[in-house]
């Protein structure tokens, strides 16, 4: 495929809003295949290294995108410039007129009791014509119950989902997608993190600039202090340290 960049061992696609839609589009016409798209953040990559299966999901993936600016910053210092930032929480949001406009059958699947739907029901005031044509919000632990996952997966099934969005949180959304995506058989599925919430109101996206800043990740730790502070201030931390020694084997 062109426009790739291949930075952190996994090739991200290189695209604007405009060529990514694109994508997408044709992914979904192709009806006899089982795609997925992921958004590598920085989060992402730091678990990569110590989670090979969460890795390998990546290097299979069908689509990739850079979730987030210091992904687009160190494409730069590593002389691999990505063009544009295309967050996860952003695309299901950029794909709704297309959506709309080809009669496209999703389903949302993931998280808290009702989210999903709430985030459904908002999305269905402007786009009238739009085809949800289901919502799920499993139970916790979900994913290590065979009944749960059979009926999820005859749930998509039935309903003839064209694409599926996961918002399961990393790792678990893309293990699942992984997991189950030859059952389920939909054209395209993504992992779309905590945009059910972000759509359903629950939590609020960060200011434009602090997105193009790439301060996102201080908003959210704001508003969920207890349960991010590892994530950013001790787990993330590892990323500078994973910049620079790509940096330096690339450089000598």
């Amino acid at each position: 495929m062109n426009n790739i960049c291949n930075i952190f061992d996994v090739n991200i696609n290189n695209l604007t809003w405009d060529e990514l839609i694109d994508l997408v589009n044709k992914a979904v016409e192709d009806k006899n295949s089982s795609k997925y798209l992921l958004t590598i953040n920085v989060d992402h990559v730091v678990k990569m290294q110590d989670d090979k299966v969460f890795y390998n999901i990546y290097k299979n993936a069908d689509i990739v995108t850079a979730d987030g600016m210091p992904i687009i910053w160190a494409s730069k210092l590593l002389g691999k410039p990505i063009k544009e930032k295309l967050s996860g929480s952003d695309i299901l949001p950029k794909l709704l007129p297309l959506i709309e406009k080809k009669q496209y059958r999703i389903f949302f699947l993931g998280a808290a009791e009702g989210v999903a739907e709430m985030a459904a029901n908002n999305i269905k005031k402007k786009y009238k014509n739009i085809q949800i044509v289901g919502t799920y919000s499993p139970s916790y632990g979900f994913e290590k119950n065979e009944e749960e996952n059979r009926k999820i997966i005859n749930m998509i099934k039935d309903a003839n989902v064209d694409i599926l969005f996961v918002g399961l949180g990393a790792p678990k959304q893309e293990k699942w997608i992984s997991k189950y995506k030859e059952e389920y058989k939909v054209p395209l599925s993504l992992g779309v993190g905590a945009t059910f919430d972000f759509i359903a109101g629950n939590i609020k996206r960060a200011p434009k600039w602090m997105q193009n800043a790439g301060l996102e990740w201080f908003w959210r730790f704001i508003q969920e202090p207890r349960r991010l502070f590892r994530r950013y201030f001790i787990e993330d931390i590892k990323f500078f340290k994973i910049v620079a020694k790509e940096y330096f084997i690339q450089k000598y």
